[in-house]
């Protein structure tokens, strides 16, 4: 039996807690979002993270303000079905503020707009507030759904076009801290490790956050998946020496013709991937493909603060100022420092950009799009038709 998959999400009606990812490996500490303002500052914050737990996290804040606000009827703030659209509306506008690359966001609030919108019809605020709720809790359900399934599609595609020991290396965190359970490209791993199928799994350590060392890692170790942390810089040399089966990594964002958006780092893996002949794959729920972006370079880049480039975070490993461990909250200590000269300036954009031409396939929970032969795009459109 598989072991149980770390909970980044927990929700119940009016409650709703994340799992503080800034603080991982070393400590594990849910904090509480009690509306949409405190949604927002975990996903801008990072504390949450992951195109899929980005959208569930922010509508189900929103719910939860939705909640404590009508919980008591005779109380209520809005009168009409409008009074509780306008909210809304006004709501969910500036959840979307938050991180503006993940696409998952922006249509989840779109359908949850659109939703809200035909229920004000009815003139009945209780109804708008109620379906808005529903909706965003069928959200959490529907994720893990579509995470299983995708783990079956991908990790049935590597075995088919593979032989010999299976080796997979994934970049960034795609598992069950980036959704609402299981993961995309780590549930791909976690899929053929449980069909006994996987030999080894690499993990890059994804700077400049590290959410490969801090999270992924923590993921492969907590399950017991026979596992490896490798620098960003040493992809390469690894693709040579190690026999890698495939390269499987998640999206922010997918344009109708294939370019994903990704984790900073993404790209030069599908080069080096095109380079040595090794699959290069990339898992998403179809809610990361955005139809309306044509490409790549029609997606929004988000850059960060450099002082995620010129600082670090992690436990203290010696006691030279003589501080003991107990003395910190949840008794490990731990400290951010300087690794860079001051001074020196730094661009730090969060993602970049594979074009289709490099990736041998997408993996979502209607099965694999491919591309056809001779094309360097997909056709990601007629794929999404031909499987409603």
């Amino acid at each position: 039996m598989t072991r149980a998959t770390l909970e980044a999400i927990k929700y119940t009606r009016g409650n709703l807690e994340i799992l503080d990812q800034l603080l991982l490996p070393y400590v594990s500490q849910y904090e509480a979002v009690k509306n949409a303002q405190e949604g927002h500052h975990v996903i801008k914050t990072m504390k949450v993270r992951g195109a899929p737990a980005i959208a569930i996290v922010a509508a189900l804040s929103l719910a939860v303000e939705l909640h404590s606000e009508t919980k008591h009827s005779a109380h209520s703030p809005f009168k009409t079905g409008n009074d509780a659209l306008s909210f809304i509306e006004q709501r969910l506008e500036f959840l979307k503020t938050s991180r503006p690359t993940a696409v998952n966001l922006f249509e989840a609030s779109g359908r949850l707009l659109k939703l809200s919108q035909e229920l004000a019809k009815t003139g009945d605020a209780s109804k708008v507030v109620g379906g808005y709720i529903e909706a965003a809790e069928a959200m959490l359900v529907q994720d893990i759904e579509d995470n299983k399934a995708i783990g079956k599609w991908g990790s049935e595609y590597i075995v088919q076009n593979s032989q010999g020991p299976i080796r997979v290396l994934t970049h960034c965190n795609t598992g069950s801290l980036a959704t609402a359970g299981w993961g995309t490209a780590l549930g791909i791993i976690r899929d053929l490790h449980q069909i006994q199928k996987l030999e080894h799994a690499f993990c890059t350590e994804t700077r400049p956050y590290n959410q490969g060392s801090r999270l992924t890692a923590y993921e492969l170790v907590y399950e017991k998946i026979p596992s490896t942390l490798v620098c960003d810089d040493m992809v390469s040399a690894l693709l040579k020496t190690k026999n890698i089966t495939a390269i499987v990594v998640g999206a922010d964002r997918v344009a109708a013709n294939g370019d994903t958006a990704n984790k900073i780092g993404t790209y030069q893996l599908a080069i080096t991937a095109a380079y040595h002949n090794v699959m290069f794959i990339v898992a998403a729920p179809t809610t990361s493909i955005d139809l309306n972006t044509p490409d790549g370079d029609s997606i929004e880049i988000e850059e960060r603060a450099g002082k995620e480039v010129t600082s670090i975070r992690g436990r203290l490993v010696s006691d030279e100022a003589s501080v003991k461990e107990e003395d910190y909250p949840h008794g490990v200590a731990t400290a951010t420092v300087d690794i860079a000269a001051p001074g020196i300036g730094v661009w730090n954009p969060a993602f970049d950009v594979a074009p289709a031409s490099l990736i041998s396939c997408i993996v979502t929970e209607k099965g694999v799009i491919t591309k056809k032969p001779g094309q360097k795009h997909f056709d990601i459109k007629s794929f999404i038709q031909q499987s409603k």
